[in-house]
């Protein structure tokens, strides 16, 4: 049986201990870390989540005790009593925030003992991920993930603070809703109570905070649980949070925006005492994709798009005059110094390189110009006159040591190909300053965009966005061309919220349905109970939503989605603590009234 020293409980976390408190007794929990054994001297760090706290365990002063220390090893849990003290000169540990102080033992009990851990928990660099994952409360055990999770728990207490203070209320919405087609792919779970009929497991409650705002309860938010089935990356998982919120009455994008930047602002300076800029810059997304070729440019750097399709269209190489002929655009980037005789920051080989770089963005290829001390390198420039090529240099003011890129394509294929390219190249040239937070708003992004696949239009964002109302008899006779009164943050390059005002006339909601290719009977089957919502009073209304997720990545500092949840899936969404999905008991799909296809399984 576990005695807690006749009942006494933990009054000192681990990482709360400093020089104030020398002298006095207190009780601690904790695992131990590490152990180092001098004979009449034991050392123990013990870990909890405030972090690392030393006990020294002295034969001559720990009495009965020292022999239970004796069988203390890596990752037993610990109940220790004693005196706080100052450690010596030479013993400091200036590393450690109470490295300036350790608990004298006086009694030790051994709450748990424990195996030997499958790796090192003080230094998981070289661990396998997968390994780290099985054992992933293991893994959460380690200070990296410990501050992380801590820095996600305060965001969300700050958001709570934040939109209480702004007059929003908390409202849950429904994890078991209604599938409606219309971006990602959901979830669905079979119900038992109605065969053959499915719930989605929501995306976004997009829908449910509309009907809020319909039923008038004017200020919404919600730290939300999000589910989408589809393909998982760096920044991306099956299940993640989003900070959701809507407001009533408001027509202006400005009036969202200014909220959620006063999240944002509080949320900076209470986790992690940043300020950000008194005014946070827009930017179309227009200038965003012509200057940078992201619709999330990260403008920490140059390395800026420059269109020369005016040159390219009768420059004498035919691939550069294909493209605008097709509608397409040529642009370049000025590689500034990239060249450079003395101390080159691109090889030959690594330009090379760069053409199979830009193809996985589907473009055919990457044409260069390198500005050597003797001249000019390329083998583009025997297509065009002196003439054209000086023009296309004054046109990139480039210098000597300079390398220009070009794309010549679809200006959706030239934007992902440059605008990747940029990122890349800055990566490996250290331009980015990651010690600056660079944020900004990009805003009129298009409403709607062609799929190839679908041959239709489909929502850039989702169909209750509102479209400008100057471009609205542009839905009739050039729907691309439509801008929207949509907005995202972006915070180094990275979306961290997006929103938009809605649709609050059910005309003009019925038609972006039909643009969108949907008949009547298609609208009432997907979005019935929310059309005829919009039969009974509509306000103007708009929202926003951050991802939690990735706001935590960005205010840690990890690329790597997977570090700011407790419990990640991996590539293909399965979970390797729990070896989940996994199969399940006939009984379980009989009831379900569902049969596995063997021959697929």
């Amino acid at each position: 049986m576990i005695e807690f020293m006749n009942g006494r409980k933990r009054s000192l976390y681990c990482g709360d201990a400093t020089e104030k408190m020398i002298g006095k007794e207190f009780t601690v929990m904790g695992w131990a870390a590490k152990r180092r054994d001098f004979g009449g001297l034991i050392f123990v760090d013990l870990r909890d989540r405030t972090g690392i706290l030393q006990v020294v365990f002295d034969a001559s002063k720990t009495g009965e005790h020292f022999a239970k220390a004796e069988a203390i090893r890596n990752e037993y849990v610990l109940c220790i009593k004693g005196k706080l003290r100052k450690r010596s000169d030479e013993t400091i540990n200036p590393k450690l925030k109470t490295g300036t102080v350790e608990l004298l033992a006086s009694e030790l009990s051994i709450l748990s003992d424990a195996d030997t851990p499958p790796f090192a928990l003080d230094d998981t660099s070289a661990v396998n991920e997968a390994t780290r994952l099985k054992y992933r409360y293991l893994d959460l055990r380690t200070p990296y993930l410990t501050e992380i999770l801590r820095v996600k728990s305060e965001i969300m207490k700050v958001t709570r603070d934040y939109m209480s203070e702004s007059g929003f209320w908390e409202i849950e919405t429904p994890f078991l809703g209604k599938s409606t087609p219309e971006g990602a792919r959901d979830y669905l779970v079979p119900s038992r109570v109605h065969p053959g009929e499915f719930y989605a497991l929501p995306q976004s409650p997009q829908l449910y905070k509309q009907i809020l705002m319909i039923s008038g309860y004017d200020k919404y938010y919600q730290i939300a649980r999000c589910f989408r089935d589809e393909d998982l990356r760096a920044n991306r998982q099956p299940e993640f949070t989003q900070i959701d919120m809507e407001m009533s009455f408001v027509e202006d994008e400005e009036d969202v925006m200014c909220v959620a930047e006063g999240l944002v602002r509080n949320i900076y300076k209470k986790v992690v005492g940043k300020n950000l800029p008194a005014k946070i810059r827009r930017m179309t997304y227009k200038e965003a994709m012509d200057r940078f070729g992201s619709d999330k440019p990260d403008t920490r750097f140059g390395l800026e798009l420059t269109d020369i399709s005016d040159i390219a269209g009768k420059c004498g190489f035919q691939v550069f005059e294909n493209a605008v002929k097709n509608g397409g655009s040529v642009r370049m980037i000025n590689a500034k110094g990239f060249g450079k005789s003395n101390d080159p920051i691109l090889s030959r080989r690594d330009i090379d390189a760069l053409t199979d770089f830009v193809k996985t963005y589907k473009a055919k290829g990457l044409a260069w110009i390198a500005v050597k001390d003797d001249g000019i390198q390329s083998v583009i420039t025997k297509f065009m006159s002196e003439e054209t090529v000086k023009e296309i240099l004054k046109r990139a003011n480039a210098e000597k040591g300079d390398i220009l890129f070009f794309c010549a394509d679809k200006n959706d294929i030239v934007y992902a190909s440059l605008g990747a390219l940029r990122l890349h190249l800055a990566e490996k040239a250290g331009l980015i300053d990651k010690s600056v937070t660079d944020i900004l708003w990009v805003t009129e992004f298009p409403l709607l965009e062609y799929s190839q696949e679908e041959k239709r239009y489909v929502a850039v964002h989702h169909p209750f966005t509102s479209p400008k109302t100057e471009d609205l008899p542009l839905l009739d006779t050039n729907p691309a061309a439509v801008r929207s009164k949509a907005y995202d943050l972006v915070i180094n390059g990275q979306e961290a919220g997006g929103g938009s005002i809605r649709i609050c006339q059910r005309e003009i909601q019925r038609k972006m349905f039909n643009v969108l290719g949907m008949d009547d009977k298609q609208i009432e089957d997907r979005f019935g109970f929310f059309v005829n919502a919009f039969n009974y009073g509509t306000p103007p209304h708009g929202g926003l939503a951050f991802g939690l997720d990735r706001l935590t990545m960005l205010l840690t500092g990890t690329d790597n989605i997977k570090d700011v949840i407790a419990f990640p899936k991996v590539q293909n969404a399965s979970d390797l603590m729990t070896m989940a999905p996994a199969e399940v008991e006939p009984k379980q799909l009989r009831e379900l009234s569902i049969k596995v296809n063997e021959q697929v399984k």
